[in-house]
């Protein structure tokens, strides 16, 4: 399976931005998905994640009530909208399996490229 993020760029604090992942393969809608974030010199973080069906989903607390993630398996697609952006969310974007807010283990796909989001304030 292949990841392709995209729908990052430069914007303004307070303002919205909705970040795609494309996979190929079939793979994709059975696996829990998410997204996680990478700022300068940090750690990479898990910020939000859903289920293979979308009936749950999961939330950093930093993000909590500010994004939103979805998934089109039809599309093999996962997104995150995210609102009342702050400087603190610029980062790079990476979209993967997350199954470990569920109960379930690190099994990780290839890493995309990841989608650079920058907030100015």
């Amino acid at each position: 399976v292949q990841l392709v993020e995209s729908g990052g760029g430069l914007v303004q604090a307070g303002g919205s931005l909705r970040l795609s992942c494309a996979a190929s393969g079939s793979a994709f809608s059975i696996n829990a998905m998410g997204w996680y974030r990478q700022a300068p010199g940090k750690q990479r973080e898990l910020v939000a994640a859903i289920t293979s069906r979308g009936w749950s989903t999961s939330y950093a607390d930093s993000v909590k009530g500010r994004f939103t993630i979805s998934r089109d398996n039809r599309k093999n697609t996962v997104y995150l909208q995210m609102n009342s952006l702050k400087s603190e969310d610029t980062a790079v974007y990476f979209c993967n399996t997350a199954a470990r807010p569920f109960g379930g283990g690190d099994d990780f796909l290839s890493w995309g490229q990841g989608t650079q989001v920058t907030v100015s304030s």
